[in-house]
C-alpha cells in the first residue's frame, strides 16, 4: 500500500506544472501583488515584488487566466498550454475610472449611501464564506536597513554575517504551505504541510492563517487593540467617506472606489480605499494603512494591508484570495521593514462540518514538514521568489553550515568570552555554543541596595546552564549570594532547575540554603525603590526575616488548559532586627522597627524562631484553551472569552510546635473583558480561608500587596493596593479582595482636545479588601497610561483615593514600568 501511495504521489507531481511569467504595466514596469486566478475556479496566486507569478495547473490544455490589479483594467487571457512550464507575460492597462461628481452637500454624499448599504449587507456577504476548506500559502520577510554599529554605547554585531556594505540585509525569511478548515467567527484547524526558514534547515515558521484572519466584514480587526473596520456597524462615528470614482469588472459589475479617513487622527482607525461592488455591496478589494501610534505599537511607523477578492460565477461568491501586510518600524536607530504575502486557493464551501472537525488543537505540522527539498518548493510555491529572496536562501544555507561548525562557534565564543575590566561589577558570561552550555556570573551591580536590617548590601549569583535547542529544554545549576555590611552576615542559596519537555512544560526545581526574605512572599516592595525611600526619606518599608530552607517545586500541564503547580519545603525562620540608623539625608524622622506588627517596638520580634514544613498545591484552569502542536513543543493560546481560575491549598505541618501548623484554602479568578473599541476591563478576584491557624507565625499570614512608596512598579494595578500600608490588613482568617481596572485604549481620551496630544490611555481603577474585624478597605483611581516621549511609553500617572468607613487619604502614584526588571 505504501508503494502505491508513493507512486500516486510521484505521478501527481510530474503531472503538475506551472504557467508562469511577468505582469507589467504598458511601460514595462513590473506590477507587484497582481491577483491571478484560473477562471471559474479558486486556483489562484499573486505576483511577487518583481511582478513575477506562477500558477499551478495539472496538465496541458486551454486555460483562461484572469489578471486583477487595483488601478488597472482586469484582463482575461486564454493560454493554450502544450507543454509545462508555460510562459505567459502580461501587460495591464490603467483602469478608466469614471470620476465622481463633486459633492457640495454632505447630506447627499453618495459614498455614505454606498457604505450604509455595505454595512446593511455585511452579515449576508460574510455568511457566504462562513464555512470552507482551502489551501493556504504564506511568506514573510524582515529586512534591516542601515543598521547602526552601536546602540546606547553597546556594540551591535549580531547581524554582521548577513549585512552588506551598507549594513542592510534580510533578517528573516520563511514560507509555509498548509491546509485550513475554517468556520466563522473563530473556529479553525490548520495543518502545515511544508515549512521553510532561511538559514535553518530544522526550523519551523510561525506563519499561519489564524493570526492573519483580517476580516473587514467584522466590526474590528484584531491587533493589540481592536481596529475599527471601515464598514463596522458604528463606522460613521469614526470615518469620513468620499466616492472617488467607479469602474467595471470583466463581468460588467460596477465597483465603487471609496476613500475613507479617520475623523480623529489618534483613534484606532485605518485610512485608505475600500472597493465596494454595486448591488451585492460585497468587498472587491481593500487597500488600507494605519500608524503605529493608532495601534498603540510605538515601534511601528506604518502598517499596510491589501486584500484582493476573486469572483466565481458558478456559486456567485466573492472570496479573499490574496492578502499582503507590509510594515515599517524603528527604534534606537534600528530600522526594519517587512512584508507578508498570503494566498488562499482551492476553496471548498461547506454547509456544515462534522461535530469533531474542530477542537483545541488549531494548528499542527505534518511529519517532515521542514524537510521538503527545493524541488518540492519550486513545484508548490504559488508566488515565485524574488532574486533577493533566492539569494538569501542560498547565502544563509551556506552560512548555516558554517555557523554550525565548531571552529566558527568557537571563534564567536572567543570574541564574546573576553573578560572585561568591568565584569566583576556588571557581570560576565562564558559560553560554549557548540556544546550548548554557558556559565553566568551576575555581577555585583545587579544586587546593590540598602535596608535597615542589612545596611548597605550586595548580592550576586553564578549559574551553569545546559540547553537542548532542538527540544527546547534545559538544565540550570546555580547559586545566589548576599552580604549585609551592617549585619555582617553572608548568605547563600543553591538550586537545580530542569525543564523536561516543551509539550506539557514539565519543570522541577530543587533549592535550598539561607536567605533573607520579605514577610510577604510576593515581594511587593522593590529593592531599588526601597533603597531610595530608606536612604533619602528614611522610609524603611521593607520588613525582613531570616530563612533557612530546602524545597522542591514542580509544575506540569496535566491536560490541555489544566496545570498543576506544587511546592514542598522545610523551613527554619528566625526574626531579624534593625542594624543601622544611617541614611544619605539626615532628618529628625526615625526609622520604624523591623517588626511589621509593632513599628515603634525595637525589642520585640514579630515571631519566635521555629521550624515548619509547608506543602502548596495550586491548580490552574484555562477554560477553552487552544494550542499549536509544533515538533519543538506545544504553544498554548488562551481563550479570551473565559476567565482563568486558580484553586489551591496550603498545609503547614511537622512544625517545631503544633501551634504553627495550619490549613489554608484559596481561589482566584482573572479575566479581561474585551469591550471592542471601547477598551478592556480587567479583573482579579481572590478569596481564601485559614483553618486551625489561631497561633501561626506572622510569616504564614495572608499578606496583601500594599504600596506606600507612591511608585507604581507594574504594567497594570490588578494585583496591588496603591495606598494600603503593607501589613496592617494581614490575616490568618478569611479574606476577599477584588481589583478592577478599565483601560479605554484611547476610546475616551482621544476625543478630548489637548489631552489627545499625549497619545495616552485613560485608566480607571477600583479595589476592595475585606477581612474580619476591620471595616472594608476601598480604593478608587483615575489616571493616564502609555505616557512617555517619542516611542518610549514607559510611564503612568494615577490619582488615588482610599476609603475605610469614610474618606481615609488620597495620593498620586507615578508608574515606572521598567522597575519590575530591576529587582
Amino acid at each position: 500500500m505504501k508503494k502505491i501511495t508513493l507512486l500516486l504521489l510521484f505521478v501527481s507531481t510530474i503531472l503538475t506544472g506551472q504557467i508562469r511569467g511577468t505582469v507589467s504595466d504598458e511601460k514595462g514596469n513590473p506590477l507587484p501583488f497582481v491577483s491571478i486566478v484560473v477562471e471559474n475556479t479558486y486556483n489562484g496566486t499573486t505576483t511577487n515584488e518583481s511582478g513575477q507569478y506562477e500558477i499551478a495547473v495539472k496538465s496541458s490544455g486551454k486555460y483562461v487566466l484572469v489578471f486583477q490589479y487595483l488601478g488597472f483594467k482586469t484582463k482575461k487571457i486564454t493560454a493554450n498550454v502544450t507543454q509545462l512550464p508555460h510562459t505567459l507575460d502580461v501587460k495591464l492597462a490603467e483602469e478608466s475610472i469614471e470620476l465622481a461628481e463633486l459633492v457640495l452637500n454632505p447630506k447627499d454624499n453618495p459614498a455614505n449611501a454606498i457604505i450604509k448599504k455595505a454595512i446593511a449587507a455585511r452579515k449576508e456577504n460574510a455568511a457566504k464564506t462562513a464555512k470552507y476548506r482551502a489551501d493556504f500559502y504564506s511568506r514573510g520577510i524582515f529586512r534591516i536597513k542601515n543598521a547602526p554599529k552601536t546602540v546606547l554605547g553597546q556594540k551591535i554585531d549580531m547581524f554582521d554575517d548577513i549585512l552588506d556594505s551598507t549594513r542592510t540585509g534580510i533578517l528573516y525569511l520563511s514560507e509555509t504551505v498548509s491546509k485550513i478548515v475554517y468556520q466563522k467567527p473563530d473556529k479553525i484547524k490548520e495543518t502545515i504541510i511544508a515549512s521553510k526558514v532561511s538559514g535553518n534547515d530544522n526550523g519551523f515558521s510561525f506563519n499561519n492563517a489564524a493570526s492573519v484572519d483580517f476580516d473587514f466584514y467584522e466590526n474590528y480587526i484584531p491587533f493589540d487593540v481592536n481596529i475599527i473596520s471601515p464598514i463596522a456597524s458604528n463606522a460613521f462615528n469614526y470615518y469620513k467617506y468620499t466616492l472617488e470614482g467607479t469602474f467595471f469588472t470583466e463581468n460588467r459589475q460596477q465597483v465603487n472606489k471609496i476613500k475613507f479617513t479617520p475623523k480623529r487622527a489618534l483613534e484606532p482607525c485605518f485610512e485608505g480605499y475600500l472597493y465596494i461592488l454595486d448591488d451585492s455591496w460585497a468587498i472587491y478589494a481593500v487597500d488600507v494603512s494605519i500608524k503605529g501610534s493608532q495601534m498603540q505599537e510605538p515601534a511601528i511607523n506604518t502598517l499596510w494591508i491589501k486584500q484582493n477578492f476573486n469572483y466565481n460565477p458558478a456559486n456567485q461568491i466573492w472570496v479573499r484570495n490574496t492578502q499582503t501586510i507590509d510594515f515599517e518600524a524603528g527604534m534606537l536607530g534600528i530600522n526594519v521593514n517587512g512584508k507578508f504575502t498570503y494566498v488562499y486557493s482551492n476553496f471548498e464551501f461547506e454547509d456544515r462540518f462534522e461535530r469533531k472537525t474542530f477542537g483545541p488543537e488549531v494548528l499542527s505540522f505534518e511529519k517532515g514538514a521542514n524537510k521538503k527539498d527545493d524541488a518540492y518548493w519550486n513545484q508548490m510555491r504559488p508566488v515565485p521568489l524574488t532574486e533577493e529572496e533566492s539569494a538569501d536562501y542560498v547565502k544563509k544555507d551556506k552560512l548555516q553550515t558554517k555557523k554550525k561548525s565548531q571552529p566558527y562557534l568557537d571563534s564567536i565564543d572567543a570574541k564574546r568570552n573576553k573578560f572585561k575590566w568591568s565584569a566583576p561589577v556588571t557581570g560576565y558570561t562564558f559560553r560554549n555554543s557548540f556544546k550548548n552550555w554557558s556559565i553566568t556570573y551576575d555581577g555585583l551591580l545587579t544586587g546593590i541596595g540598602f535596608n535597615t536590617v542589612q545596611g548597605y548590601n550586595t548580592a550576586t549569583g553564578v549559574s551553569y546552564t545546559k540547553r537542548n535547542p532542538d527540544k527546547r529544554t534545559f538544565t540550570t545549576i546555580g547559586s545566589n549570594f548576599s552580604y549585609g555590611f551592617s549585619e555582617d552576615r553572608f548568605r547563600a542559596t543553591g538550586y537545580v532547575t530542569r525543564k523536561f519537555n516543551n509539550t506539557d512544560n514539565l519543570q522541577m526545581t530543587l533549592s535550598g540554603g539561607s536567605s533573607i526574605e520579605q514577610f510577604n512572599a510576593a515581594k511587593p516592595i522593590n529593592r531599588v525603590v526601597n533603597s531610595l525611600a530608606t536612604t533619602l526619606f528614611r522610609n524603611n518599608f521593607m520588613k525582613l526575616y531570616d530563612r533557612n530552607f530546602i524545597g522542591l517545586q514542580f509544575s506540569d500541564e496535566i491536560a490541555n488548559g489544566f496545570t498543576l503547580q506544587a511546592n514542598v519545603e522545610y523551613n527554619r525562620r528566625k526574626p531579624l532586627f534593625n542594624n543601622t540608623d544611617e541614611s544619605i539625608l539626615r532628618n529628625s524622622k526615625g526609622y520604624t522597627s523591623n517588626n511589621p506588627l509593632a513599628p515603634d517596638d525595637f525589642l520585640t520580634p514579630a515571631f519566635e524562631t521555629h521550624h515548619l514544613a509547608k506543602a502548596l498545591l495550586v491548580a490552574r484552569f484555562n477554560f477553552g484553551q487552544q494550542y499549536w502542536s509544533r515538533p519543538d513543543g506545544k504553544y498554548n493560546i488562551p481563550n479570551d472569552r473565559y476567565p482563568v481560575v486558580f484553586v489551591g491549598a496550603e498545609k503547614g505541618f511537622a512544625a517545631s510546635e503544633k501551634k504553627y501548623e495550619f490549613m489554608h484554602a484559596m481561589t482566584r479568578l482573572v479575566y479581561d473583558l474585551d469591550l471592542g473599541n471601547k477598551g478592556v476591563l480587567g479583573m482579579n478576584l481572590k478569596a481564601g480561608k485559614f483553618f486551625d491557624a489561631d497561633s501561626i507565625s506572622f510569616v504564614d499570614y495572608k499578606h496583601f500587596n500594599g504600596n506606600r512608596t507612591h511608585i507604581g512598579q507594574s504594567e497594570r494595578y490588578l494585583n496591588t493596593f496603591n495606598l494600603l500600608p503593607y501589613y496592617t490588613a494581614s490575616t490568618n482568617d478569611q479574606y476577599f479582595e477584588s481589583h478592577f481596572e478599565y483601560d479605554d485604549n484611547g476610546y475616551l481620551i482621544n476625543k478630548i482636545p489637548l489631552l489627545n496630544k499625549l497619545k495616552a490611555t485613560l485608566v480607571i481603577g477600583a479595589a476592595n479588601l475585606a477581612v474580619p474585624d476591620r471595616k472594608p478597605y476601598n480604593e478608587f483611581s483615575i489616571g493616564l497610561d502609555n505616557l512617555g516621549f517619542g516611542k518610549f511609553r514607559i510611564f503612568r500617572f494615577d490619582y488615588v483615593r482610599a476609603y475605610q468607613g469614610g474618606f481615609l487619604e488620597d495620593g498620586v502614584v507615578f508608574g515606572l514600568k521598567f522597575l519590575n526588571i530591576l529587582d
